[in-house]
C-alpha cells in the first residue's frame, strides 16, 4: 500500500504543518517517551536547525498519557496528543 508518484526525500517535513510521531507514553507537559532509537530525535532536531515549527503531534492510547516521563536535554516536547478519546494540547514554552 505504497503511495503512487515521488518520493519526497528527507528534506519535506521542514515543509510540514505538523508531524505525527509515534511513541510510548506522553506526559502532562508534553514530553514524548519514544521508542529509544532517536530517528524521531534527529528529525526533530533537523526541524529545529533549519528554524521550522510544525505542530508535533503523538498518537497515542489514553492509558499511555501518564503523569511523567523521563526526559533528557535533547527531547522535544509535543503540541498534542491524540488518542480514541479525544486530543489534547499542551502549553510549551517556546
Amino acid at each position: 500500500m505504497e503511495p503512487d508518484g515521488p518520493r519526497l526525500g528527507p528534506d519535506a517535513v521542514l515543509a510540514a504543518d505538523a508531524v505525527l510521531l509515534p511513541g510510548l507514553a506522553v506526559d502532562g507537559a508534553g514530553m514524548r517517551l519514544g521508542r529509544g532509537g532517536g530517528s524521531y530525535d534527529r528529525v526533530l532536531a533537523r526541524l529545529t536547525a533549519a528554524g521550522a515549527h510544525p505542530s508535533l503531534v503523538v498518537l497515542l492510547y489514553e492509558n499511555e498519557v501518564v503523569a511523567r516521563v523521563p526526559a533528557e536535554p535533547h527531547d522535544h516536547p509535543v503540541d498534542a496528543v491524540v488518542t480514541p478519546a479525544g486530543a489534547r494540547r499542551f502549553v510549551n514554552p517556546s
